[in-house]
């Protein structure tokens, strides 16, 4: 009889291309998801007091409030403290910040941690009472017997300057905002969600009692159907609570069927700020430039598996396959 050596199948050049193909579609980051976390911390709006620190020790004490404000927002989406009013630093400063409802831990802290920088970039920084609202979250802070406004003071609103056309805008718009104060009331203070095309956010300070908290989305609510009118979009921000709306006419992106109201799966991004009024622009820019990276990175990727088979189409020529030499 004569023996036979057995040698296993070689891995084909296909094969390692099929491997190397995985492993860069594994490592490669999905585009959207950093767009997503750097719009958070775009600018909305910011509120600056004219009057300045005239205490050196006031100055530290706001760096320590911007301190332990920071460092809880990895673990909570709302803190308020207070720094000083003791014997060593009688001058006492009260602050706090919230996240949107809907964030992780992690990016309200990247949120947060943006909003000190930003309060002293936009305002003095030694005032004594500061506020920043940026997309994902806001920070406010003022020296112990500075004058508070009411919950319910509008301090910033934005309205789209496109319009709604046809009838029955209005009835719809109105039912999505009938929406937000039942939702802040069952859903701990923060409400998202669709009605009929009409996508709605409303959200009240961590500490507003549950009945005022209603009554301060009521009151933006009824601001923004006054100011804002037939507009594709309305955002009302006031002191304790703010709410905002967009109309979607194709449906609201990730809203499903989209035939009431609801906000499971709905894509809360579409609460961001639009010049031009209306999330549509914005998130098909956001879209494009979404599948164009995507496209880049899979040219780069092909280019990059097309040099590795040429080098393996060398190799396949200069080793025989019945070696125990491999390719590979």
């Amino acid at each position: 009889m004569h023996s036979h050596t057995i040698t296993p199948p070689m891995a084909s050049p296909e094969n390692h291309l099929f491997h190397l193909l995985l492993i860069l579609h594994l490592l490669l980051p999905f585009p959207s998801s950093a767009a997503a976390a750097s719009d958070l911390t775009n600018l909305i709006y910011k509120g600056c007091a004219n009057q300045n620190f005239q205490n050196p020790i006031a100055s530290e004490n706001l760096k320590s409030l911007y301190t332990t404000l920071v460092s809880q927002s990895s673990t909570t989406n709302f803190y308020k403290s207070t720094s000083g009013g003791n014997d060593q630093s009688p001058i006492s400063i009260t602050g706090l910040y919230q996240c949107r409802g809907d964030l992780s831990n992690a990016d309200c802290n990247t949120c947060v941690k943006k909003l000190p920088d930003t309060i002293q970039k936009v305002c003095n920084h030694d005032t004594i009472a500061a506020r920043a609202q940026l997309v994902g979250c806001y920070m406010r802070y003022e020296v112990s017997g500075f004058q508070q406004v009411p919950a319910t003071e509008l301090l910033y609103k934005q309205c789209g300057s496109r319009h709604a056309s046809g009838s029955g805008f209005d009835e719809r718009l109105e039912s999505a905002l009938s929406l937000i104060p039942k939702g802040v009331s069952s859903g701990k203070g923060y409400y998202a969600g669709a009605y009929q095309s009409v996508y709605v956010l409303g959200q009240c300070e961590g500490d507003l009692g549950g009945g005022e908290c209603v009554n301060c989305v009521k009151s933006a609510a009824e601001i923004g159907r006054k100011e804002c009118e037939s507009s594709v979009s309305g955002h009302i921000y006031l002191q304790q609570c703010y709410i905002s709306y967009t109309y979607y006419p194709n449906g609201v992106p990730g809203a499903g069927d989209d035939g009431g109201a609801g906000g499971g799966g709905v894509e809360t991004g579409v609460t961001e700020i639009e010049g031009e009024g209306g999330g549509g622009r914005s998130n098909t820019k956001k879209a494009v430039a979404i599948v164009l990276g995507g496209i880049a990175a899979m040219g780069l990727a092909v280019a990059f598996l097309l040099v590795l088979r040429s080098a393996f189409k060398k190799k396949k020529e200069h080793y025989s396959y019945g070696g125990g030499k491999s390719g590979y």
